[in-house]
């Protein structure tokens, strides 16, 4: 038995594996980019609950694309809300200097709302 043979019609070559014929298809080569939590929490939401989008950006070799994109836009998002509601309810160095503790139950409310934003814009949609 031949362990590869060359279809003449469409030119995909096929090798022997465990008496079955299977196609010789290598993916292209995909470019290392980090992928933070944002798109870690958005890989598990596609994975979870949207497959056949998550199966079709992995077959087409976009996932890691789409990861990265959000998570630069997420982690973007969340700086700037926090900045902005930082300055809006007047959460600075100064009150951090004078009351350590307020100052932190401030902060961890504002980013936590943050968080909560930018999930339901970016990561849950």
């Amino acid at each position: 038995m031949n362990r590869q043979i060359i279809d003449e019609k469409t030119g995909i070559d096929y090798s022997l594996h465990d008496n079955y014929y299977l196609p010789n298809f290598v993916l292209p080569a995909e470019e290392e980019q980090h992928i933070g939590i944002w798109g870690q929490r958005r890989r598990h939401y596609l994975k979870k609950h949207h497959r056949i989008l998550y199966y079709n950006l992995l077959t087409a070799c976009k996932l890691n694309d789409h990861l990265s994109d959000v998570d630069r836009q997420a982690e973007e998002l969340f700086s700037r809300l926090v900045k902005q509601m930082a300055e809006r309810e007047v959460v600075t160095e100064a009150l951090k200097a004078q009351d350590q503790m307020a100052w932190g139950r401030r902060m961890n409310n504002i980013r936590s709302r943050a968080m909560e934003i930018t999930n339901n814009d970016l990561i849950y949609s």
